[in-house]
């Protein structure tokens, strides 16, 4: 997928969780083991969003694999000590489709 592709899927995502009263607190953030898509926070849960689009659903959702899951998680703990962040936190997914947008809670269950 190109980035612009990325990018609009990516911004979709943040409208969605913002209509879905999550307060955005950061986008793109890099670690040497990965990139967090977008970081909101919602009834004081971090939220860990990884965003990803597809033709369908199946698709969109099958690239988020183990070794994705494992680069997000790191990611995650390292802006989390960073941040001296103590509090709570999940992974979800966003998944961007032509005709939808759903939301995917804890997908590292």
């Amino acid at each position: 997928m190109s980035r612009a592709k990325g990018d609009i899927a990516e911004n979709k995502a943040v409208d969605f969780l913002c209509d879905n009263g999550y307060i955005i607190v950061d986008r793109n953030v890099y670690s040497r083991f990965g990139e967090l898509d977008i970081i909101a926070l919602k009834e004081d849960v971090l939220h860990f969003v990884e965003v990803k689009s597809g033709e369908d659903y199946e698709k969109a959702i099958q690239n988020i694999t183990p070794s994705k899951l494992s680069k997000l998680i790191k990611t995650a703990y390292v802006y989390m000590k960073k941040e001296h962040y103590t509090g709570d936190y999940t992974f979800d997914a966003v998944i961007v489709i032509p005709d939808a947008i759903e939301f995917v809670p804890n997908i590292t269950l």
